[in-house]
């Protein structure tokens, strides 16, 4: 038995289109956030909610991924970051929205535990906060900040710059004659995330994005609202358990409340025997997000972590993931084994890397139709093998 924490990660890099030109881009910034939240794990002081900040803060950080550095642009052409932490042990929660000029993830946490500490006026505080009023937070409590334009990577100003030139060029036309273009939706995958466990079944889940390419100013998406982009929660006996991290359109994650749907549905405290994740997933993302206003169907990816029990008395992690979309990319890793795990919808081959890392095609299937569209599933769903 071992006398040390075990910690497992696994995150997320959107779902979406993955195109081929970024795939290497993308398998090695999920394996470096993995790598980077192992290594703090082995500090004393390392928690769930820890190493789920430090694995978003390296996905924040690299250009190729919507959360961040790598954020779309706003249609003025600036950043404007999400992100929302969530503790599953004590249901505290922390969450920025349309800031700009640090790591959102960092700036969630600290919101979290702020929130911990008793005013001395007895003031509630903030679940989230936003804007210039996050930015001030940031400063004032010693979250490193810069300058918002530093912020806008080579790679989205270009892709903010080919689209506004695309708009003004529709917009120039006579509406009645067709003149209308639609994004690519490997231009409008809005999220990344993590969600973490350690060997005492304590669990934590986060979420951060970009948001929407031209989404305009001030718009507030999925990963700062509570119950739509993360959620964790766990049973007071420690025996079960939850944590997911959403991936997708915002506006209909959040009219679903996805996140803490599938937390309700999967109701920590009921024996996990009885549990069948495949179909509460199936069944979740067939019924919401729903489509009042006509909409295109809901794009929406999830990484679902779960803590079972054991005959033994045990608990044990599992980790799903399940999307709507063409592909979802995702990586995990555990502190037995130290080694990442990625997998993405395209099929990669690693090198060796203390040992040679599994690949598996992540792709929903071609003859899945879109939402509404078919009685058959568009859900694609997977159980991977974390502790192989």
């Amino acid at each position: 038995m071992t006398s040390h924490k075990v910690f497992y990660i696994a995150v997320h890099g959107g779902a979406g289109q993955h195109g081929r030109s970024s795939e290497a881009h993308v398998k090695g910034a999920m394996k470096r956030a993995c790598a980077e939240a192992l290594r703090i794990s082995e500090l004393g002081c390392a928690s769930t909610l820890s190493i789920v900040e430090q694995a978003i803060t390296i996905l924040e950080d690299d250009d190729c991924l919507n959360a961040g550095y790598g954020s779309n642009l706003t249609f003025e052409g600036k950043v404007e970051c999400d992100a929302a932490i969530m503790d599953g042990r004590t249901g505290d929660f922390g969450s920025v929205g349309a800031v700009s000029g640090a790591n959102p993830i960092k700036l969630a946490n600290a919101i979290l535990a702020r929130a911990r500490v008793p005013d001395r006026l007895g003031r509630i505080r903030p679940l989230t906060l936003v804007s210039s009023g996050a930015h001030a937070f940031a400063q004032r409590h010693g979250i490193e900040t810069v300058d918002g334009t530093s912020m806008v990577a080579p790679r989205a100003k270009q892709e903010w710059q080919r689209w506004v030139t695309r708009y003004d060029e529709v917009a120039s036309t006579d509406e009645h004659k067709g003149g209308t273009t639609v994004l690519p939706q490997d231009a409008m995958q809005d999220t990344v995330g993590a969600v973490a466990w350690d060997s005492e079944g304590n669990l934590a889940a986060g979420v951060s994005s970009g948001g929407l390419l031209l989404k305009c100013s001030g718009r507030i998406g999925e990963a700062a609202a509570f119950g739509a982009g993360c959620f964790a929660e766990q049973s007071q006996d420690g025996q079960t358990g939850m944590a997911c991290s959403i991936s997708g359109a915002g506006e209909h994650i959040m009219r679903a409340g996805l996140a803490r749907t599938i937390a309700d549905v999967l109701r920590p405290g009921q024996d996990s025997a009885e549990v069948d994740v495949h179909d509460v997933l199936t069944r979740t993302f067939l019924n919401k997000p729903n489509l009042p206003r006509g909409d295109i169907h809901p794009n929406a990816g999830v990484l679902l972590m779960t803590k079972e029990a054991q005959e033994s008395g045990d608990t044990i992690p599992r980790l799903w993931s399940a999307f709507t979309t063409e592909s979802m990319a995702v990586a995990y890793a555990n502190s037995e084994t130290l080694t990442p795990k990625v997998w993405t919808s395209l099929v990669y081959k690693f090198g060796h890397i203390k040992k040679c890392c599994k690949a598996k095609i992540l792709r929903r299937p071609e003859t899945s139709q879109p939402v509404l569209a078919t009685n058959a599933s568009p859900v694609y769903i997977t159980a991977l093998p974390l502790h192989g």
